[in-house]
């Protein structure tokens, strides 16, 4: 999505008369850190000091496209988070989160007037690459940039995991469930594109909360569930074979939850060593397909036949990702915390480790003691209940150089 600044802010607004919003330490510290932990699910797992060009196609990536050299009109076209900090750096940019399987543009045949500062050699056209209107700042069936200043029915914004445009959640057919409640959207399109994906939707797919109307545009949704006659609107898959049920242990089986939710995925399966076709069981039963976007949980690819016939199939529908758990954006944000988390260092440590003893001695009283008095400080405004403003901690500082510039004043009388 596009960076944009915090919404109501403007300049100059920092007028005396304007009331500050109130707000305490622990909900700085705990949005400060959300925001910290959201970057580093994002970012964590691509490289933002190397071009990802050499690398070839990434399995997936955080890209961005650039307003500013591909203008609409121009040819579209994506650039990694390395090219996007030195080369685009005070570029309009489209923040398009990520996408796999793409390999960076920047400087390619596409840009007339730019040459890559990381990687200048490169093909002129990346042919594998796969664009949509997410390169100009358009999103969902209504081809409207996020934000919309237009926009004013808050809505929640959900990628597809087969086309990777985002949609608003009024936009699909139907209204979502909660958002802890799936991990994956297929949008109406995709479904229509993977048809066979309706007979796995009604053993694996997390229901939606209700069913949206013609009113879904003036934002309004009417909560009705579906009644006896919707649900006797059956259907079969047209054109596929059907087979008589084998035995309900081989469902019982199918629907078991996966245990591969560790931190490290899964070889992604090539050959099948099962007998019978998960597909054609379900396709035997009945199941509702509707004009609507699906809703599906964690783990639920691993679920996916993967006999010779169903790989063909999904090969032909281009498709193949989707037996690939670590094609997950959840498997990336995963590997981007967890890459993250093992590099950050603390900063007290790395500035410890740069002096002789005595200096360590010295910084690590002056920390107790700067710990020792905010802490007592800051417990009186809990005791009292009363809230700590930004004067109070400026006044806070301003004692506490002042004891230490008499505490060093004193120390010197006794110097030899």
């Amino acid at each position: 999505m596009e960076a944009a600044a915090p919404e109501g802010a403007e300049p100059g607004s920092g007028g005396s008369g304007a009331e500050e919003p109130v707000v305490s330490l622990a909900e700085v510290l705990a949005e400060n850190e959300e925001l910290e932990k959201e970057a580093r699910a994002v970012l964590g797992g691509s490289d933002h000091e190397r071009c990802s060009y050499s690398q070839g196609a990434v399995k997936r990536q955080a890209l961005y496209a650039c307003s500013t050299c591909t203008p609409p009109g121009a040819e579209p076209a994506g650039i990694c988070l390395a090219c996007s900090y030195e080369c685009h750096g005070t570029h309009r940019l489209f923040e398009l989160y990520t996408k796999r399987n793409f390999r960076c543009d920047c400087g390619n045949s596409k840009f007339k007037n730019l040459q890559c500062k990381l990687l200048p050699e490169k093909v002129k056209v990346n042919s594998g690459n796969k664009y949509n209107d997410n390169f100009y700042g358009l999103y969902c069936t209504c081809k409207r940039p996020y934000p919309d200043p237009e926009d004013e029915i808050p809505d929640e914004m959900i990628q597809c995991i087969v086309c990777e445009d985002w949609f608003h959640g009024r936009h699909l057919g139907a209204v979502p469930p909660e958002s802890g409640d799936f991990h994956e959207m297929v949008c109406q399109a995709c479904m229509k594109h993977c048809h066979f994906l309706w007979a796995y939707a009604s053993q694996l797919a997390v229901p939606p909360l209700t069913k949206a109307n013609s009113l879904e545009d003036e934002g309004i949704v009417l909560k009705v569930e579906e009644n006896e006659e919707q649900k006797k609107d059956i259907k079969k898959e047209s054109g596929m074979e059907h087979h008589d049920t084998k035995e309900e242990k081989q469902l019982e089986q199918f629907n078991e939850p996966s245990t591969s939710s560790g931190p490290a995925c899964p070889e992604v399966v090539t050959k099948s060593e099962e007998p019978v076709c998960k597909l054609k069981e379900l396709q035997s039963k009945p199941f509702v397909k509707k004009d609507t976007a699906t809703f599906w949980p964690s783990n639920w690819r691993s679920k996916l036949c993967t006999c010779e016939d169903c790989l063909k199939m999904y090969s032909e529908l281009e498709v193949q990702f989707l037996t690939d758990e670590c094609d997950t954006v959840l498997a990336y944000e995963n590997k981007g915390t967890s890459d993250q988390e093992t590099e950050r260092r603390d900063p007290l440590m790395d500035t410890l480790n740069s002096m002789n003893r005595v200096q360590q001695v010295e910084l690590i009283c002056e920390y107790n003691d700067l710990k020792t008095e905010l802490t007592d400080y800051l417990r009186r405004f809990a005791d009292e209940g009363t809230v700590v403003k930004r004067e109070d901690i400026q006044h806070f500082f301003e004692e506490f150089q002042s004891r230490k510039r008499r505490r060093t004043n004193r120390m010197q009388y006794y110097c030899s």
